[in-house]
């Protein structure tokens, strides 16, 4: 058994990010992890510009690959990915943390499209976006407002980086979710993605818990991220 993340949008180096969670979770059970590197955000094969979800699902695939059994994590972003990707014969069990389990056709833009706090975003003319904003602490205020450890809140911002067009506008072709069991973690404190949209689609999933934490959960309280995976390795 070994734990895949998948991180969200617009974010680089996606070991960094599940770090502390993953520590817990090897050192409480054993079971290693690894994270996907996504295309769409330079990482991996492929280049932002050129790489989309396509090539974001590919690389999820190829971890899954490597595998026997795994469970797939996917954050914001990061569950469009799974949706698209990880249908394969590894996976035991889906968990969404402050994500989206998408019907077959939606895109990420679809997705958030209709959110009362849309991002702002930054038309780079080369195939990708930014968000448009260099206020590190307005941008953490929004994200990572409880995460305390100020080398954590800077290291998050250092590695903020521009995405493809092409994740956030191409269509899912698969709903992974749709054939193995999920939980669904909804961050009711979270200042980017209404509770609103994440009760919709926990009510998808087949579990789902409420944490009073923010956008990231891994970062500001990896323990409880590591109780809900440790949980589901129990199970599966």
């Amino acid at each position: 058994m070994e734990i895949v993340f998948v991180h969200g949008a617009f974010v680089r180096d996606g070991a960094w990010w599940w770090k502390p969670a993953a520590d817990l979770i090897e050192k409480s059970t054993g079971v290693s992890s690894r994270a996907v590197l996504l295309p769409s955000c330079g990482e991996g094969e492929g280049t932002p510009g050129s790489a989309g979800l396509v090539e974001d699902a590919a690389a999820l695939r190829r971890v899954l690959d490597e595998t026997d059994s795994a469970i797939v994590v996917g954050h914001s972003y990061g569950g469009t990915v799974a949706a698209e990707g990880a249908a394969h014969s590894a996976l035991r069990h889906l968990l969404y943390i402050t994500s989206y389990l998408p019907d077959v056709g939606k895109s990420q833009a679809d997705i958030t499209g209709g959110e009362p706090n849309p991002l702002p975003i930054r038309d780079n003319r080369d195939g990708t976006v930014s968000i448009d904003t260099d206020d590190a602490h307005a941008f953490g205020q929004r994200f990572w407002d409880d995460v305390t450890d100020d080398a954590t809140r800077s290291g998050a911002w250092d590695r903020v980086t521009a995405q493809s067009v092409a994740a956030l506008g191409t269509p899912t072709t698969a709903a992974a979710w749709q054939s193995v069991e999920s939980t669904y973690l909804v961050c009711a404190e979270d200042r980017n993605t209404s509770v609103e949209l994440q009760r919709f689609y926990a009510a998808r999933a087949t579990n789902s818990v409420e944490l009073a934490t923010s956008h990231h959960p891994f970062l500001s309280r990896p323990d409880l991220v590591a109780e809900q995976v440790e949980r589901i390795l129990r199970s599966v």
